[in-house]
């Protein structure tokens, strides 16, 4: 492009102005046309050039220049490896895996390891805050066909009905995880994930629903045990999310169904889609989706099931002198009765009267837009 004697912004013509502008504007773009269809037929001739562009062209995003967290578990695998193998270290003896002994001792390893039948979905339950209304009715309609073991309970009135008291009352039937979807302004906005018996708890914040009658050509659902990806949790925090959720699917999928649950995390968005995948050619998939679509991102996460403030504990009963062996003798029936009776029912679950939160979200934790916790 020849380069112009004087800015066009110096010109008081507008007419003028604006023509001398689109002139250059228009010499510019077929410039840059003609250097990209040299690149292209310098590359249709040497294909590796085309591999060097693309490796040292490397667009600059907020992913890839996130802010570096200790917790990484895919981070720098050599220095790890250096640490470990340190001079104190004998060749024969085998490292020490401080993941794997995370990974053998926390609240979902009974899923990985047990020996029940994989087809079995584990039982959920699905309930919502007092007073739900409408839309939260039809969401919780669309996360019962999302997990198979899932059952919906309506949430009674009153109390003795807290979060706390219904998540043990879960644990005591056989069930192994609770799902609480709250709302406002008569619209869901959250999610509370339960993990029973003892936890964790997660909460989540809930946007852009679309159910699935809202999808254009959306697929039909059908009953089998779908296939789960799980993508980007890199940190300890993230690896726990993603386990949490994995444990809400039956280990062992169906694949005749085509089904596949996708919880994609970027930038700490957790993007939920469901789709169904067929086979056009030996080479080429489609997918339809199924639906339901939402977004959740972490706010906190608590040890144990959600705290009951007030348990309304029974008053002191009064207390009146009695003889030492009737109270003796009293006392080691209601131990042998005791004793019976735990051993025929399950164990009871009792809420925490406090939360202890194991990471909660808060504003100044995010010291720039670079900064991401899964």
């Amino acid at each position: 492009m020849p380069p112009s004697r004087f800015e066009p912004s110096i010109i008081k013509n507008k007419i003028k102005r604006e023509e001398i502008a689109n002139k250059n504007k228009k010499a510019k773009s077929q410039d840059k046309l003609q250097r990209r269809l040299a690149r292209a037929k310098l590359e249709a001739n040497d294909p590796t050039a085309k591999k060097k562009r693309l490796s040292t062209n490397v667009p600059r995003t907020l992913d890839n220049m996130r802010e570096f967290d200790p917790s990484f578990l895919t981070a720098d695998p050599s220095s790890s490896s250096q640490t470990q193998d340190g001079p104190s270290s004998s060749p024969g003896e085998p490292a020490y895996d401080e993941n794997a002994e995370d990974l053998a001792s926390d609240p979902f390893a009974a899923y990985f390891n047990s020996e029940e039948d994989p087809n079995i979905p584990p039982k959920v339950l699905i309930t919502t805050s007092p007073k739900a209304s409408k839309p939260t009715y039809e969401f919780c309609d669309e996360i019962v066909g999302i997990f198979p073991g899932a059952e919906f309970i309506r949430r009674k009135k009153g109390k003795g009905f807290e979060v706390g008291r219904i998540a043990g009352w879960a644990a005591g039937r056989g069930y192994k995880h609770m799902v609480v979807v709250n709302e406002d302004m008569k619209k869901p906005n959250a999610i509370t994930l339960i993990h029973l018996p003892n936890g964790p708890t997660a909460y989540f914040k809930l946007t852009s629903i679309e159910l699935t009658k809202q999808i254009y050509g959306h697929a039909r659902a059908t009953p089998h045990n779908p296939e789960l990806v799980l993508n980007n949790f890199v940190t300890r925090l993230g690896h726990t999310v993603g386990r949490m959720f994995q444990t809400l699917f039956p280990p062992l999928p169906e694949f005749q169904g085509r089904q596949v649950v996708t919880l994609h995390n970027q930038r700490d968005f957790l993007f939920f889609r469901r789709h169904r995948y067929a086979f056009r050619s030996p080479e080429k998939v489609a997918l339809q989706e199924i639906g339901p679509r939402f977004t959740l991102k972490l706010r906190s996460l608590r040890k144990g099931i959600p705290a009951v403030f007030n348990l309304a504990e029974e008053p002191k009963g009064l207390e009146f002198d009695v003889d030492d062996l009737k109270s003796s003798v009293e006392e080691t029936l209601d131990s042998d009765e005791n004793k019976q009776n735990a051993s025929e029912a399950p164990e009871k679950v009792i809420p925490p009267k406090q939360d202890d939160y194991l990471w909660k979200w808060k504003p100044e934790l995010e010291t720039t837009r670079r900064t991401f916790f899964l």
